[in-house]
């Protein structure tokens, strides 16, 4: 009779349970059952595990009752990354590995019927999770999840391609911490801080011409992280714009980097050459919320998840559902996206700048004299209301883009490139992180009262606000923007100019 413990850890979010492997062998009539609340792929572990094990040269308990439970019973676990943690259970139970070396490891890998290592999603997340443990954790990963754990500060991961990279090293009086001969086996260090920033391959700011209203509303949101909406006809640049928001932004810190790769980890989408970069998604207006906002079972992150700490930009506004739109109200206030199925619930991270064009009417011309506007006074009222009140109260900036006559459009001089405008608002945020710590879109109620404002900008915003019936989110959103503008200007405090400016771009975006 043998009995062996393997740690290894669930994903069940952002959050990263531990899991414990027990593996329980005894006389009797030959079996193999796994327990634990484990889903399809898991259970189909037991033909990977028999295979890799007798395909690696080592000796499968074929004569022995086996019983394999993963702890907590009641954890749903998922994915093939409990394989290698079965697998080097039942070698540990069976006596040919050390248990005394297993104790401070972490094991995590799907395994082919050859023996051979395959990687797992959501490897950064899994050593995110874990790192909150008060116990020193080694990982051991297969090559491609092993660079992402690696990526956390002080972490110790070790890479292995192969089952019998893995036993080679825990062989009894073996030292896990010597470099093993075979070059599967291998301690990875974490890479240097700080990263290729996002504005080296994003598109210059210089290639769109004219538009100079429009490139001060996206300088503005760059500075602050506010939320933008680009109201014109098609073609006007509107998309252009938008793609070129992720190069004006100020570089990720280690945290925010780490915690954007989790989620893009966690749905498998993570590319070590983009470390370190702001994300940029632009999911087609035909998204499901599901894949929006995220869901399905297990649960999985949405587009607005994957743009963590980076830019959502909606395309063809109002071609989303409207479902889908709505639920985005929550995750725009919050920061985050609460999922619940049955009795589990899942929370993802969801700070995202959110960025948006839209047609003023059906046709697209609305306002405009070449082509003129055909469409219906009815259907375009119709058609601009499936932007709802709330939702529309929570977008900071809304911005008129014009077309342009063509002698603009081919013979414009050349405006500032996104390195000289991302150095000033660079400078900006600087000043907004000294004053109070975070950036201006978060500011707090209590933050927002404490900003310098003069008594001129004060009556001003007070007025504007009575006479418009703005809601105090509106009121908010208002002075927030300002502060970024006193920001780019270097100002001691918020002016009227400044007010009046913010109020400019809060004002309804009509053709």
């Amino acid at each position: 009779m043998g009995f062996a413990q393997v740690h290894s850890c669930a994903v069940l979010g952002m959050k990263a349970p531990r899991v414990t492997v027990e593996v329980h062998m005894a006389n009797g009539l030959p079996s193999f059952t796994l327990v634990g609340l484990a889903d399809t792929e898991v259970r189909e572990a037991r033909e990977r595990v028999r295979s890799a094990i007798q395909n690696s040269g080592l000796d499968f308990p074929t004569n022995q009752r086996i019983v394999v439970n993963l702890a907590p019973a009641d954890l749903p676990k998922d994915s093939g990354r409990f394989d290698l943690p079965i697998a080097i259970g039942i070698l540990t139970a069976s006596g040919q590995l050390d248990e005394v070396v297993l104790r401070q490891h972490v094991f995590a890998g799907e395994l082919s019927l050859s023996g051979e290592l395959r990687p797992v999603r959501g490897a950064l997340a899994m050593a995110l999770g874990m790192a909150a443990d008060d116990e020193a954790w080694t990982w051991v990963l297969p090559a491609g999840s092993a660079e992402e754990a690696a990526l956390l500060p002080q972490s110790r991961v070790y890479r292995a391609a192969h089952l019998r990279d893995v036993v080679q090293a825990f062989l009894p009086h073996s030292d896990a911490s010597v470099l093993m001969p075979s070059t599967g086996w291998q301690r990875l260090q974490p890479p240097a801080w700080p990263q290729p920033q996002q504005h080296q391959s994003a598109p210059d700011l210089r290639e769109v011409r004219g538009q100079a209203n429009a490139k001060r509303a996206l300088e503005i949101a760059a500075a602050g992280g506010h939320s933008l909406l680009m109201m014109g006809p098609p073609g006007s640049g509107k998309t252009m714009l938008a793609q070129r928001l992720v190069g004006l932004l100020p570089g990720l810190t280690q945290q925010q980097a780490l915690e954007s790769a989790a989620v893009l980890s966690l749905a498998g989408q993570f590319q070590p050459q983009h470390w370190g970069q702001r994300p940029f998604r632009q999911p087609h207006h035909s998204v499901t919320t599901t894949a929006l906002v995220g869901g399905g079972a297990p649960p999985r992150p949405g587009a607005i998840s994957l743009a963590h700490h980076g830019v959502l930009f909606l395309d063809e506004l109002l071609e989303f559902s409207r479902q889908s739109l709505e639920a985005l109200r929550e995750p725009l206030e919050s920061g985050r996206i609460l999922i619940s199925r049955g009795r589990h619930h899942t929370e993802l991270a969801a700070k995202f700048q959110w960025v948006t064009a839209m047609n003023p009417c059906p046709c697209g011309y609305l306002g405009s004299q070449q082509p003129a506007c055909r469409c219906a006074p009815e259907q375009i009222a119709r058609y601009q209301a499936r932007l709802s009140g709330p939702l529309l109260d929570r977008l900071d900036m809304q911005v008129q883009v014009p077309a342009l006559p063509p002698e603009v459009m081919l013979q414009a001089p050349c405006g500032d490139s996104s390195e000289r405008v991302r150095q000033r608002c660079q400078a900006a945020h600087a000043r907004a992180l000294a004053r109070q710590g975070v950036r201006n879109q978060d500011l707090s109620p209590a933050q927002l009262q404490e900003l310098p404002m003069s008594a001129q900008a004060e009556q001003h915003l007070l007025q504007t606000a009575s006479r418009h019936a703005w809601s105090g989110r509106a009121i908010s959103r208002v002075k927030k923007v300002a502060q970024t503008i006193a920001d780019l200007a270097g100002a001691a405090q918020i002016e009227q100019p400044h007010v009046a400016q913010a109020m400019h771009y809060r004002s309804p975006a009509q053709g």
